[in-house]
């Protein structure tokens, strides 16, 4: 067995796993596999011999290439998120199938690829490594250059913000889930009739100029004709919705493959949904505090 032989199996063996962190902190399968591959160049150069936990060690590179990936993500952030989530995706050789990715994001939670994407680089690899991935805040800290005490504080604001304070009493919040849930459920089944019964008669639908580039119309009013704006949900991709907090009341995300590209935020009186303002400004939705729902 050649040298490269001996790095190629222990790495291969860790594969899974980086690809596992790597994808929860970049939330793209393309740019998980580039910090894999990174990661992988950084292990096929350096001495490991006196290494004694070759997965953590792995795992630290990784995080730390994910971190810097992470950061000069924030450093375009004055780029239009519709093309950063509506372009083509970067791949390695080959590419990266689309449905695969799709798979991925819903095995690991649309609304938590989302609500992640919220946090500062630092702390949302502090609530990766720690709250998902169980890594100690003491090896943490390096990766972030903070003390393990400043760590946990990173990992917990991270905690809170995916959390999400309601502004319902628990039987509200629990009362416009099942109104979003029915919502969903109709929209994705195209059951029209279930829709216009969801429907305040009087509801007024409102998009801004973003979504109204995508096709949607700028206001309509009354439960047939906003019926027919999201009938069969092709035009809002509510195959891709997500129930999720905005702002502390019920609303939901759509996100295909974990890329927020529309949040239609809910106002609900009497069982019936009578307002919905679809937000696809890309400045408009970082000011909202999106975050997970409780199961």
């Amino acid at each position: 067995m050649d040298e490269r032989q001996w790095l190629v199996e222990p790495f291969e063996a860790e594969r899974p796993h980086l690809r596992a962190v790597a994808y929860r902190m970049l939330g793209s399968l393309a740019e998980a596999e580039d910090a894999v591959q990174e990661a992988w160049l950084h292990f096929s150069r350096s001495d490991t011999s006196t290494v004694s936990n070759l997965g953590g060690w792995l795992t630290t590179v990784v995080a730390r290439v994910c971190l810097n990936m992470l950061h000069a993500r924030e450093a375009r952030r004055e780029e239009s998120l519709e093309t950063f989530v509506s372009g083509p995706m970067p791949g390695r050789e080959g590419g990266i199938d689309p449905e695969e990715e799709a798979l991925l994001a819903d095995s690991v939670g649309l609304a938590l690829l989302v609500v992640l994407d919220t946090l500062a680089p630092a702390e949302r690899l502090a609530f990766v490594l720690h709250d998902i991935f169980g890594v100690p805040f003491d090896e943490i800290a390096p990766i972030v250059e903070r003390s393990p005490t400043a760590t946990r504080q990173l990992a917990s604001r991270a905690r809170r913000r995916v959390r999400g304070a309601p502004m319902a009493s628990d039987a509200d919040l629990a009362y416009q889930r099942e109104v979003v849930a029915a919502f969903l459920a109709a929209s994705r089944e195209g059951r029209f009739d279930a829709l216009l019964e969801i429907l305040d008669p009087d509801v007024v639908f409102r998009a801004d100029h973003v979504a109204v580039s995508r096709g949607a119309i700028e206001e309509i009013r009354g439960a047939a004709s906003v019926m027919r704006q999201l009938a069969g949900g092709a035009r809002f991709g509510t195959r891709f919705a997500q129930p999720v907090l905005v702002d502390g009341t019920v609303g939901f995300v759509v996100a295909p493959r974990g890329r927020l590209v529309l949040l239609l935020r809910l106002t609900i009186r009497h069982g019936k949904i009578a307002e919905i303002e679809a937000v696809a400004d890309p400045a408009r939705l970082r000011q909202l505090r999106i975050a997970l729902l409780d199961d």
